[in-house]
C-alpha cells in the first residue's frame, strides 16, 4: 500500500510511513510518561534499513524459557541439580554402594538422556537409575535362555509377554528407559513419595522394598554428570 502526501502529491514509501508511525507513536507516549525505552518498546518498535540492495530488519522478540526443563549434563553447566532435587523424600536406611563400569555408566546416561528430552526432573532420573540397578546392576541383558527370569530383557527387565515392547526394543536403553518413564508419570505423587514406592508402582516386582538401598548412589551417579560426587571422574568420559 502507498499514501499520498496531500501537500505535494508525492508517494511515499512504505518504510517512510510506518517510520512516520513509529516516531509518532514514541512521542506520544512519551507525553503519558514513558521513558523513551519503554515508549519504544510500547510502539512495538519495527525498522527497516535500506542499504543499496540488501535490507535489514530488526525486532525486538522476547523469548521464552522453560523453567522445568532440566539442563543437560555438560562440561560447566550453569544448573546443577540440588539435592533436594534428586531425594524429593527421605532417604531410606541401608544404602549400597557400587563401584560403576564404563559400561554401566553409559547405561545411566542414556537413562538420564530419555528423562531429559521427556522434560521431566532429576527426580525421574534418580527412581530410574536406581530401579535398573535392582533390576540389572545397570546391565543391558539380552536374551540369555534358560537365564533369564522368564523373558525380562534390557535395563529395566521388561517383559514382551506383558505389553512392554518387542525384545529388540526393550534391549534399547533410550527405549527401555521411556517406557519406564511413561509408566512412572502415570503415578499419582510420584515425584514426592518415597523412591521405592514410585518404582514399584511401575514395576510392580515381588520384592518391592528392594529399590530403596539404591537411591543414595543413584542420586551420586547423576551428580557424576555434573562433575561432583564420587563418580565424576569416571563420567566425564562417557559420550
Amino acid at each position: 500500500m502507498v499514501t499520498l502526501n496531500r501537500a505535494t502529491r508525492r508517494v511515499l514509501k512504505p518504510t517512510r510511513v510506518r517510520l512516520h508511525s513509529a516516531v509518532a507513536g514514541i512521542a506520544f507516549a512519551l507525553i503519558g510518561g514513558l521513558s523513551a525505552p519503554a515508549a519504544a518498546a510500547a510502539a512495538g518498535t519495527h525498522h527497516t534499513t535500506n542499504t543499496g540492495t540488501t535490507t535489514v530488519a530488526t525486532t525486538t522478540a522476547a523469548k521464552t524459557v522453560k523453567a522445568d526443563t532440566p539442563a543437560k549434563p555438560a562440561s560447566g553447566a550453569a544448573w546443577k541439580p540440588a539435592d533436594h532435587d534428586l531425594h524429593t523424600a527421605a532417604v531410606a536406611g541401608d544404602q549400597q554402594s557400587l563401584t560403576p563400569t564404563k559400561e554401566q555408566l553409559a547405561n545411566a546416561k542414556a537413562i538420564m538422556d530419555a528423562g531429559q528430552k521427556m522434560h521431566l526432573p532429576a527426580r525421574a532420573w534418580v527412581i530410574a537409575i536406581a530401579t535398573s540397578m535392582q533390576e540389572s546392576q545397570l546391565k543391558n541383558i539380552g536374551d540369555l535362555g534358560s537365564a533369564n527370569d522368564h523373558d525380562s530383557l534390557g535395563l529395566f527387565q521388561q517383559r514382551p509377554t506383558s505389553g512392554w515392547g518387542t525384545p529388540q526394543q526393550l534391549q534399547d536403553p533410550h527405549y527401555a528407559a521411556t517406557a519406564f518413564y511413561k509408566g512412572l508419570v502415570d503415578v499419582k505423587g510420584w515425584n514426592t513419595m518415597p523412591l521405592t514406592d514410585a518404582a514399584q508402582a511401575v514395576q510392580v516386582s515381588a520384592y518391592p522394598d528392594h529399590y530403596a538401598k539404591w537411591e543414595k548412589a543413584a542420586g551420586d551417579i547423576v551428580n557424576g554428570f555434573y562433575g561432583s560426587g564420587p563418580y565424576a571422574n569416571t563420567a566425564k568420559n562417557i559420550k
